[in-house]
């Protein structure tokens, strides 16, 4: 596949939204890299004096709110994850330790069942 950041024409902001919505699903980092790459091309175009295409990206943005919205919860989902992960990884590594456990604090002393 072609670098975006080596051509001057853009895909269309929508089909690029998707397609890192679903690499990102997939955990599919290659994909991830390049479109990266595709977006910081398109941001120094944006930044670049002269640039002519901002009526049709703004159209393109409009088109791909959905798209952008759906990236934006992937993006937090995965960011729980990762958060997780490090955590466990934190613990198994000896770094993070738990506090005594909870359940002594709920019951009340001489209740069997905990609902009084």
């Amino acid at each position: 596949m072609q670098e975006y950041g080596t051509r001057r024409e853009h895909p269309e902001l929508k089909q690029l939204v998707a397609e890192a919505s679903r690499a990102l699903a997939l955990l599919d980092a290659g994909r991830l890299e390049e479109l990266a790459l595709s977006c910081r091309a398109l941001n120094q175009d944006l930044a670049a004096p002269g640039f002519r295409d901002r009526p049709r990206l703004a159209r393109q943005a409009r088109e791909a709110a959905g798209e952008m919205a759906v990236l934006a919860r992937v993006l937090e989902v995965t960011r729980g994850n990762l958060e997780v992960m490090n955590r466990l990884r934190e613990l198994r590594a000896g770094r993070l330790e738990y506090g005594a456990p909870r359940s002594a604090e709920w019951s009340t002393p001489g209740s069997d069942h905990g609902d009084n």
